[in-house]
């Protein structure tokens, strides 16, 4: 494929260029320009910006972060420890799952919830320290190719100028609605389709050291505390009921909550302190990870559902695992092929099989209200809540769920 655009002179190459500024793509700029890479990040955004996200983030993110050096400045900024996660069914059945109780030891015992525009401030200033480029208020327009193979991209930079920027590797970490991804190959959407509004409140009652998920019959209702006080309250619902939020987020969103009674008088005399910003369709991935001269990570490789809040521990174990193949890529010479990013595809199976797997279980599952209800209950009776909620923070293998038994017990 070859683009029609015409192409300005040549900024000279770099050994990558990462497009999108995320946690994903500053992780990859910071491994990528730590192991002596010349590499170029960029983003359509400025930063510190916010960004519609369920802000949680498990042990075992907390672990990435750390290797990144950030969770110092995250912790003086006011991050949130985060000790589990409870569970409410549409039916009210009710499970609450501890880190420290699993039965694995994580990282640590707490998790971490911090907003975006810290996060991300943090870890753009990381990938800065470690050698990378970073270029902020950059669109990507279109992609560059040599014989076929993706050589760069097409910048607008902030001042409306053009300019081709050339890299050995290209690397799409630009979210779910990703033109690195769109460009490589297909892109699905798959079902539940839904979509996230989320908020920052002040003042919500009852906020402890857990997040909290209040499944409805329509969607679900999460609620993490980001430290100050300050609540992340998301509201996800179906696509297709989205489209009446068009020109009312705030109205759309607050009459949204009253349809959980468990939530939304906690929230009644609340404050919004952020307004409400959208996200999704979800359910999405691409047919292709990896090609000649390009590889994705993060939300532009996959995403399904921020029920189970690995949104992003995803980014940022993906950011490990192409760091490592792309180190040993680059080290040689010639294009960087796909065959010889190969073995990130093959990691990223090996990592998140179990992953997708009990994502898809816990997100179909909710489409039957009757049938999750049940499955809480005896969750959150027999003791295996903390072993559920291990898992889904990233540190508890999923055999520990995925097998006959658990299963079993979960509905019988």
């Amino acid at each position: 494929m070859v683009s029609t655009t015409p192409i300005p002179a040549d900024a000279g190459p770099a050994d990558v260029l990462v497009v999108g500024a995320g946690p994903a793509g500053a992780a990859c700029g910071t491994l990528l320009a730590g192991a002596g890479f010349r590499v170029t990040v960029l983003d359509r955004a400025a930063f510190p910006r916010d960004k519609a996200c369920s802000e949680y983030m498990s042990p075992e993110a907390v672990r990435i972060l750390d290797r990144l050096g950030v969770v110092p400045a995250l912790e003086t900024a006011g991050a949130a420890p985060l000790h589990g996660t409870a569970v409410t069914a549409a039916g009210g059945a009710r499970l609450h799952g501890r880190f420290a109780l699993a039965g694995h030891h994580p990282y640590r015992p707490t998790g971490l919830s911090v907003s975006r525009r810290i996060l991300d401030h943090a870890l753009v200033r990381a990938a800065r320290e470690a050698g990378a480029q970073v270029l902020e208020r950059n669109v990507v327009e279109e992609l560059l190719y040599d014989g076929g193979a993706i050589a760069g991209a097409l910048v607008r930079q902030a001042d409306g100028s053009r300019r081709a920027l050339r890299a050995r590797l290209t690397i799409g970490a630009d979210g779910l609605r990703s033109l690195v991804a769109r460009r490589m190959g297909p892109r699905r959407h798959g079902w539940p389709r839904r979509v996230a509004f989320v908020a920052h409140l002040d003042g919500v009652a009852g906020m402890s050291d857990s997040a909290e998920m209040h499944v409805g019959s329509e969607g679900y209702v999460g609620l993490n505390p980001i430290g100050g006080g300050r609540t992340n309250v998301a509201l996800v619902l179906p696509a297709a009921r989205a489209a009446g939020a068009r020109g009312r987020a705030e109205g759309f969103f607050l009459q949204g909550l009253e349809r959980f009674p468990a939530v939304y008088p906690r929230i009644e005399r609340s404050s919004i302190a952020r307004k409400v910003l959208a996200t999704g369709p979800f359910a999405a991935w691409s047919g292709t990870v990896v090609a000649d001269g390009g590889a994705l990570v993060g939300d532009a490789a996959d995403f399904f559902d921020p029920f189970t809040g690995e949104g992003i521990f995803s980014a940022l174990r993906g950011a490990e695992l192409l760091a490592a193949a792309a180190t040993e890529a680059l080290a040689g010479p010639g294009p960087i092929t796909a065959r010889r990013l190969a073995g990130y595809h093959h990691a990223r199976r090996r990592a998140f099989v179990g992953k997708w797997a009990v994502e898809r279980l816990i997100g179909y599952g909710m489409c039957f209200p009757r049938l999750f209800d049940r499955a809480v209950a005896r969750l959150g009776r027999r003791g295996m809540s903390h072993t559920l909620i291990g898992v889904t923070a990233d540190f508890v293998p999923a055999r520990e769920v995925l097998n006959p038994l658990f299963l079993a017990r979960m509905i019988f």
